[in-house]
Protein backbone atom coordinates (compact mmCIF):
# COMPACT_ATOMS: atom_id res chain seq x y z
CA UNK A 1 0.00 0.00 0.00
CA UNK A 2 2.79 2.10 0.39
CA UNK A 3 4.64 1.86 -2.58
CA UNK A 4 1.25 2.73 -4.72
CA UNK A 5 0.68 6.18 -2.45
CA UNK A 6 4.68 6.87 -3.43
CA UNK A 7 3.36 5.61 -7.50
CA UNK A 8 0.35 7.76 -7.12
CA UNK A 9 2.37 11.29 -5.39
CA UNK A 10 4.89 11.23 -7.99
CA UNK A 11 2.93 10.29 -10.54
CA UNK A 12 0.72 13.23 -10.04
CA UNK A 13 3.53 15.78 -9.81
CA UNK A 14 5.55 13.84 -12.58
CA UNK A 15 2.54 14.59 -14.75
CA UNK A 16 2.39 18.04 -13.56
CA UNK A 17 5.46 19.20 -15.50
CA UNK A 18 6.26 22.47 -13.14
CA UNK A 19 7.45 22.52 -9.63
CA UNK A 20 4.53 24.55 -8.63
CA UNK A 21 2.63 21.68 -7.34
CA UNK A 22 4.16 21.52 -3.53
CA UNK A 23 1.97 24.74 -2.78
CA UNK A 24 -1.01 22.92 -3.56
CA UNK A 25 -1.21 20.47 -0.95
CA UNK A 26 -0.54 17.71 -1.99
CA UNK A 27 3.11 17.66 -0.20
CA UNK A 28 2.55 16.54 3.78
CA UNK A 29 5.29 17.50 6.50
CA UNK A 30 7.18 14.00 6.69
CA UNK A 31 7.75 12.82 10.34
CA UNK A 32 11.10 10.56 11.93
CA UNK A 33 11.21 7.42 13.54
CA UNK A 34 10.89 9.24 17.12
CA UNK A 35 7.56 11.12 15.87
CA UNK A 36 9.57 14.83 15.29
CA UNK A 37 10.01 16.71 11.84
CA UNK A 38 12.89 16.00 9.60
CA UNK A 39 14.60 19.10 8.42
CA UNK A 40 17.19 19.98 5.75
CA UNK A 41 20.52 20.36 6.35
CA UNK A 42 22.67 22.70 4.71
CA UNK A 43 26.43 22.54 3.90
CA UNK A 44 28.55 23.86 1.64
CA UNK A 45 32.45 24.87 1.03
CA UNK A 46 34.71 27.16 -1.36
CA UNK A 47 35.93 25.31 -4.91
CA UNK A 48 38.21 26.88 -7.04
CA UNK A 49 37.81 26.16 -10.58
CA UNK A 50 40.77 25.45 -12.61
CA UNK A 51 40.68 26.73 -16.43
CA UNK A 52 42.24 24.37 -19.12
CA UNK A 53 43.03 27.86 -21.12
CA UNK A 54 43.17 31.14 -20.00
CA UNK A 55 39.79 32.51 -21.10
CA UNK A 56 39.32 35.73 -22.86
CA UNK A 57 36.43 38.08 -23.64
CA UNK A 58 36.19 41.69 -24.60
CA UNK A 59 36.50 43.00 -21.02
CA UNK A 60 38.56 40.58 -19.25
CA UNK A 61 41.04 37.77 -18.85
CA UNK A 62 41.35 34.84 -16.39
CA UNK A 63 42.51 31.29 -15.46
CA UNK A 64 40.57 30.47 -12.27
CA UNK A 65 37.08 30.89 -11.12
CA UNK A 66 35.71 31.72 -7.47
CA UNK A 67 33.06 28.92 -6.44
CA UNK A 68 31.31 27.46 -3.59
CA UNK A 69 29.78 23.51 -4.12
CA UNK A 70 26.64 23.14 -2.02
CA UNK A 71 25.09 20.01 -0.52
CA UNK A 72 21.56 19.73 1.07
CA UNK A 73 20.97 16.84 3.04
CA UNK A 74 16.98 15.18 4.09
CA UNK A 75 16.19 11.94 5.51
CA UNK A 76 19.31 10.32 4.03
CA UNK A 77 19.58 11.76 0.75
CA UNK A 78 21.18 14.50 -0.62
CA UNK A 79 21.55 17.05 -3.27
CA UNK A 80 23.82 19.07 -4.69
CA UNK A 81 24.35 22.58 -6.01
CA UNK A 82 27.07 24.82 -6.88
CA UNK A 83 27.55 28.82 -6.85
CA UNK A 84 29.98 30.05 -9.48
CA UNK A 85 30.75 33.75 -9.70
CA UNK A 86 33.18 35.12 -11.94
CA UNK A 87 34.96 38.67 -10.82
CA UNK A 88 33.38 40.49 -13.53
CA UNK A 89 30.05 39.41 -12.52
CA UNK A 90 30.48 40.10 -8.60
CA UNK A 91 27.97 42.88 -8.02
CA UNK A 92 24.75 40.26 -9.31
CA UNK A 93 25.98 36.64 -8.57
CA UNK A 94 28.09 37.80 -4.94
CA UNK A 95 31.82 36.93 -4.21
CA UNK A 96 32.84 33.46 -2.13
CA UNK A 97 32.98 36.21 1.23
CA UNK A 98 29.24 37.23 0.50
CA UNK A 99 27.89 33.82 -0.99
CA UNK A 100 29.48 32.01 2.08
CA UNK A 101 27.77 34.24 4.95
CA UNK A 102 24.75 34.25 2.70
CA UNK A 103 24.49 30.46 2.61
CA UNK A 104 25.03 30.61 6.32
CA UNK A 105 22.00 32.51 7.03
CA UNK A 106 20.14 30.18 4.74
CA UNK A 107 21.12 27.06 6.35
CA UNK A 108 19.38 28.96 9.50
CA UNK A 109 16.53 29.70 7.45
CA UNK A 110 15.78 26.11 6.35
CA UNK A 111 14.62 24.89 10.07
CA UNK A 112 11.84 26.66 9.05
CA UNK A 113 10.41 24.01 6.68
CA UNK A 114 10.61 20.11 7.17
CA UNK A 115 9.19 19.53 3.70
CA UNK A 116 11.40 19.59 0.82
CA UNK A 117 8.88 19.49 -1.86
CA UNK A 118 7.59 22.85 -0.68
CA UNK A 119 9.75 24.61 -3.30
CA UNK A 120 7.66 27.59 -4.00
CA UNK A 121 7.99 28.45 -0.49
CA UNK A 122 11.06 27.62 0.38
CA UNK A 123 12.87 29.28 -2.74
CA UNK A 124 10.84 32.20 -2.38
CA UNK A 125 11.76 33.04 1.13
CA UNK A 126 15.63 32.67 0.32
CA UNK A 127 14.96 34.54 -2.66
CA UNK A 128 13.54 37.40 -0.18
CA UNK A 129 16.65 37.17 2.11
CA UNK A 130 19.04 39.08 -0.10
CA UNK A 131 18.79 41.96 -2.44
CA UNK A 132 21.71 39.73 -4.49
CA UNK A 133 23.66 36.96 -4.08
CA UNK A 134 22.29 35.10 -7.22
CA UNK A 135 24.81 32.36 -7.20
CA UNK A 136 24.24 31.68 -3.90
CA UNK A 137 20.36 31.49 -4.17
CA UNK A 138 20.93 29.18 -7.76
CA UNK A 139 23.01 27.30 -5.32
CA UNK A 140 20.50 26.04 -2.68
CA UNK A 141 17.58 25.87 -5.64
CA UNK A 142 19.99 23.50 -7.65
CA UNK A 143 20.64 21.37 -4.18
CA UNK A 144 16.37 21.17 -3.75
CA UNK A 145 15.59 20.23 -6.83
CA UNK A 146 18.33 17.40 -6.83
CA UNK A 147 17.05 16.21 -3.57
CA UNK A 148 13.58 15.94 -4.49
CA UNK A 149 13.75 14.81 -7.97
CA UNK A 150 15.79 11.85 -5.98
CA UNK A 151 13.39 11.24 -3.51
CA UNK A 152 10.49 10.72 -6.78
CA UNK A 153 12.88 8.83 -8.16
CA UNK A 154 13.18 10.73 -11.68
CA UNK A 155 15.23 13.38 -13.75
CA UNK A 156 14.03 17.03 -13.61
CA UNK A 157 13.91 16.90 -17.46
CA UNK A 158 10.74 13.88 -16.81
CA UNK A 159 9.44 15.80 -13.77
CA UNK A 160 8.98 19.05 -16.50
CA UNK A 161 7.84 16.48 -19.27
CA UNK A 162 10.41 17.48 -21.80
CA UNK A 163 11.75 14.79 -24.64
CA UNK A 164 15.73 14.29 -23.73
CA UNK A 165 15.75 12.96 -27.62
CA UNK A 166 15.40 16.96 -28.41
CA UNK A 167 18.59 17.91 -26.50
CA UNK A 168 20.49 20.53 -29.43
CA UNK A 169 24.18 20.38 -29.82
CA UNK A 170 25.99 22.78 -27.65
CA UNK A 171 28.74 25.15 -28.55
CA UNK A 172 32.10 25.09 -27.38
CA UNK A 173 33.51 28.20 -26.44
CA UNK A 174 36.62 29.52 -28.25
CA UNK A 175 38.34 32.70 -26.13
CA UNK A 176 39.86 35.38 -27.65
CA UNK A 177 43.83 34.58 -28.46
CA UNK A 178 46.55 35.08 -30.90
CA UNK A 179 45.96 33.61 -34.11
CA UNK A 180 47.96 30.12 -33.11
CA UNK A 181 46.23 29.29 -29.86
CA UNK A 182 42.74 29.59 -31.83
CA UNK A 183 43.88 27.26 -34.40
CA UNK A 184 44.93 25.10 -31.81
CA UNK A 185 41.78 25.18 -29.68
CA UNK A 186 40.15 24.98 -32.87
CA UNK A 187 41.51 22.05 -34.36
CA UNK A 188 41.37 20.05 -30.62
CA UNK A 189 37.66 20.82 -30.84
CA UNK A 190 36.44 20.64 -34.47
CA UNK A 191 35.92 17.21 -34.70
CA UNK A 192 33.81 16.69 -31.06
CA UNK A 193 31.47 19.32 -31.95
CA UNK A 194 28.62 20.45 -34.02
CA UNK A 195 28.80 24.44 -33.45
CA UNK A 196 31.35 26.11 -32.02
CA UNK A 197 31.47 29.68 -29.68
CA UNK A 198 33.55 32.77 -30.55
CA UNK A 199 33.72 35.36 -28.63
CA UNK A 200 34.27 38.97 -30.64
CA UNK A 201 34.29 42.41 -29.26
CA UNK A 202 37.93 43.43 -29.97
CA UNK A 203 39.51 45.07 -32.87
CA UNK A 204 40.54 41.78 -33.75
CA UNK A 205 36.87 40.27 -34.34
CA UNK A 206 37.19 39.22 -38.11
CA UNK A 207 40.68 37.95 -37.91
CA UNK A 208 39.45 35.49 -34.88
CA UNK A 209 36.69 34.21 -37.33
CA UNK A 210 39.43 34.16 -40.63
CA UNK A 211 41.72 31.83 -38.38
CA UNK A 212 38.86 29.50 -37.04
CA UNK A 213 37.81 29.17 -40.86
CA UNK A 214 40.90 28.21 -41.62
CA UNK A 215 40.27 24.99 -39.58
CA UNK A 216 36.79 24.01 -40.15
CA UNK A 217 33.30 25.32 -41.46
CA UNK A 218 31.59 24.48 -38.30
CA UNK A 219 28.48 26.49 -37.47
CA UNK A 220 29.31 29.06 -35.36
CA UNK A 221 27.86 31.27 -32.72
CA UNK A 222 29.68 34.72 -31.53
CA UNK A 223 29.20 36.25 -28.16
CA UNK A 224 30.18 40.03 -28.61
CA UNK A 225 29.94 40.71 -24.85
CA UNK A 226 28.68 44.18 -25.40
CA UNK A 227 32.03 44.95 -27.21
CA UNK A 228 30.29 47.19 -30.28
CA UNK A 229 29.17 50.08 -29.05
CA UNK A 230 28.56 52.21 -32.65
CA UNK A 231 25.11 50.41 -34.01
CA UNK A 232 26.17 50.75 -37.45
CA UNK A 233 29.64 49.33 -36.80
CA UNK A 234 27.57 46.24 -35.12
CA UNK A 235 25.13 45.51 -37.96
CA UNK A 236 27.99 45.75 -40.49
CA UNK A 237 29.89 43.07 -38.92
CA UNK A 238 26.77 40.76 -38.62
CA UNK A 239 26.33 40.78 -41.88
CA UNK A 240 29.77 40.07 -42.71
CA UNK A 241 29.28 37.45 -39.62
CA UNK A 242 26.86 35.88 -41.83
CA UNK A 243 29.17 35.73 -45.11
CA UNK A 244 31.30 33.50 -42.94
CA UNK A 245 28.66 31.02 -41.14
CA UNK A 246 27.69 32.21 -38.20
CA UNK A 247 24.02 31.40 -36.95
CA UNK A 248 23.56 33.67 -34.07
CA UNK A 249 24.48 36.68 -32.50
CA UNK A 250 24.51 37.32 -28.73
CA UNK A 251 24.76 40.94 -27.00
CA UNK A 252 26.06 42.58 -29.50
CA UNK A 253 26.14 45.82 -27.28
CA UNK A 254 26.11 47.58 -24.40
CA UNK A 255 22.93 47.00 -22.33
CA UNK A 256 22.48 50.99 -21.62
CA UNK A 257 22.28 51.27 -25.63
CA UNK A 258 19.03 49.23 -25.35
CA UNK A 259 17.31 51.34 -28.30
CA UNK A 260 20.38 50.88 -30.39
CA UNK A 261 20.30 47.00 -30.03
CA UNK A 262 16.95 46.91 -31.07
CA UNK A 263 17.65 48.40 -34.33
CA UNK A 264 20.37 46.10 -34.53
CA UNK A 265 18.28 43.53 -34.22
CA UNK A 266 15.26 44.74 -36.42
CA UNK A 267 17.73 44.90 -39.18
CA UNK A 268 19.96 42.09 -38.37
CA UNK A 269 19.90 39.04 -40.48
CA UNK A 270 21.00 36.74 -37.67
CA UNK A 271 19.31 36.06 -34.61
CA UNK A 272 20.02 38.73 -31.60
CA UNK A 273 19.98 36.74 -27.76
CA UNK A 274 20.29 38.77 -24.95
CA UNK A 275 22.79 38.08 -21.90
CA UNK A 276 23.74 40.75 -20.33
CA UNK A 277 20.74 42.58 -20.43
CA UNK A 278 18.90 39.78 -18.99
CA UNK A 279 19.02 39.05 -15.31
CA UNK A 280 16.13 37.56 -14.10
CA UNK A 281 11.89 36.68 -14.95
CA UNK A 282 11.30 40.20 -14.67
CA UNK A 283 13.06 41.42 -17.08
CA UNK A 284 12.01 38.93 -20.05
CA UNK A 285 8.51 41.11 -20.87
CA UNK A 286 10.84 43.93 -21.17
CA UNK A 287 13.17 42.70 -24.07
CA UNK A 288 10.08 41.83 -26.78
CA UNK A 289 11.41 43.38 -29.74
CA UNK A 290 14.90 44.43 -28.81
CA UNK A 291 16.26 40.74 -29.05
CA UNK A 292 15.12 38.08 -31.23
CA UNK A 293 15.42 35.22 -27.81
CA UNK A 294 17.16 34.92 -24.36
CA UNK A 295 20.10 33.13 -22.82
CA UNK A 296 18.92 32.18 -19.60
CA UNK A 297 21.63 31.00 -17.04
CA UNK A 298 21.16 29.66 -13.62
CA UNK A 299 23.60 31.32 -11.83
CA UNK A 300 22.00 34.48 -12.80
CA UNK A 301 18.33 33.99 -12.67
CA UNK A 302 18.85 32.06 -9.06
CA UNK A 303 18.34 29.12 -10.16
CA UNK A 304 15.99 26.17 -12.18
CA UNK A 305 12.74 27.08 -10.50
CA UNK A 306 12.97 31.03 -12.17
CA UNK A 307 14.83 29.50 -15.35
CA UNK A 308 12.12 27.50 -16.32
CA UNK A 309 9.43 30.39 -15.56
CA UNK A 310 11.80 32.31 -17.97
CA UNK A 311 11.48 29.61 -20.69
CA UNK A 312 7.90 29.55 -20.08
CA UNK A 313 7.41 33.04 -20.67
CA UNK A 314 10.18 33.88 -23.74
CA UNK A 315 7.76 31.42 -25.57
CA UNK A 316 4.45 33.08 -24.55
CA UNK A 317 5.98 36.16 -26.15
CA UNK A 318 6.75 34.44 -29.14
CA UNK A 319 10.71 34.68 -28.34
CA UNK A 320 13.70 32.26 -28.66
CA UNK A 321 15.74 30.65 -25.87
CA UNK A 322 19.19 29.79 -25.47
CA UNK A 323 20.46 27.45 -22.22
CA UNK A 324 23.99 29.02 -21.12
CA UNK A 325 26.51 28.61 -18.19
CA UNK A 326 29.07 30.15 -16.32
CA UNK A 327 32.66 28.31 -16.01
CA UNK A 328 31.13 25.49 -13.64
CA UNK A 329 30.96 22.07 -12.67
CA UNK A 330 29.04 19.14 -14.17
CA UNK A 331 26.74 20.52 -11.29
CA UNK A 332 25.22 23.71 -12.08
CA UNK A 333 25.71 22.57 -15.86
CA UNK A 334 23.51 19.40 -15.80
CA UNK A 335 20.84 21.54 -14.32
CA UNK A 336 20.94 23.80 -16.94
CA UNK A 337 20.94 20.99 -19.09
CA UNK A 338 17.51 20.13 -17.57
CA UNK A 339 15.79 22.19 -19.71
CA UNK A 340 17.64 21.65 -22.76
CA UNK A 341 15.03 20.06 -24.72
CA UNK A 342 12.99 23.10 -24.75
CA UNK A 343 15.24 25.36 -26.22
CA UNK A 344 17.01 26.55 -29.33
CA UNK A 345 20.43 27.13 -28.52
CA UNK A 346 22.74 25.52 -25.48
CA UNK A 347 25.77 26.59 -24.44
CA UNK A 348 26.65 24.31 -21.87
CA UNK A 349 30.25 23.99 -22.03
CA UNK A 350 31.38 25.46 -18.63
CA UNK A 351 32.23 21.82 -17.30
CA UNK A 352 34.64 20.69 -19.98
CA UNK A 353 36.57 24.60 -19.84
CA UNK A 354 38.05 22.87 -16.21
CA UNK A 355 40.36 20.75 -15.60
CA UNK A 356 38.87 19.76 -11.63
CA UNK A 357 35.27 19.03 -12.41
CA UNK A 358 33.81 16.86 -8.97
CA UNK A 359 31.21 14.86 -11.25
CA UNK A 360 30.06 13.46 -13.76
CA UNK A 361 26.52 14.23 -15.58
CA UNK A 362 25.33 15.73 -18.93
CA UNK A 363 27.97 14.82 -21.27
CA UNK A 364 28.29 15.52 -25.23
CA UNK A 365 28.33 12.89 -27.61
CA UNK A 366 28.82 13.80 -31.21
CA UNK A 367 28.30 17.45 -30.06
CA UNK A 368 24.92 16.85 -28.77
CA UNK A 369 24.03 16.97 -25.06
CA UNK A 370 22.77 13.76 -23.87
CA UNK A 371 20.95 13.81 -20.34
CA UNK A 372 21.55 10.75 -17.98
CA UNK A 373 18.95 8.53 -17.06
CA UNK A 374 19.58 9.66 -12.95
CA UNK A 375 16.66 11.37 -10.74
CA UNK A 376 17.61 14.59 -9.83
CA UNK A 377 19.90 16.40 -12.12
CA UNK A 378 21.65 13.49 -12.81
CA UNK A 379 24.84 13.34 -10.84
CA UNK A 380 27.50 10.84 -10.02
CA UNK A 381 30.42 11.32 -8.59
CA UNK A 382 34.13 11.34 -10.82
Amino acid sequence: MTNRRDFLRTSLLASAGIPLIPSCGLAVPMMNRKGGKKRMKLSFFPYELKLRHVFTVATYSRSTTPDIQVELEYDGVTGYGEASMPPYLAKELGTVDSVMEFLGRVARRLQDFSDPFQMEDILGAIDQMDEGNAAGKAAVDIALHDLVGKIMKQPWYRIWGLNPALTPSTTFTIGIDTADVVRQKTRECADRFNILKVKVGLDNDKEMISTIREVTNLPIAVDANQGWKDRQQALDMIFWLKEQGIVMVEQPMPKEQLDDIAWVTEHSPLPVFADESIQRLKDVEGLKGAFTGINIKLMKCTGMREAWKMLNTARALGMKVMVGCMTETSCAVSAAAQLSPAVDFADLDGNLLISNDRFSGVEVVGGKLTLPDRPGIGLKDK
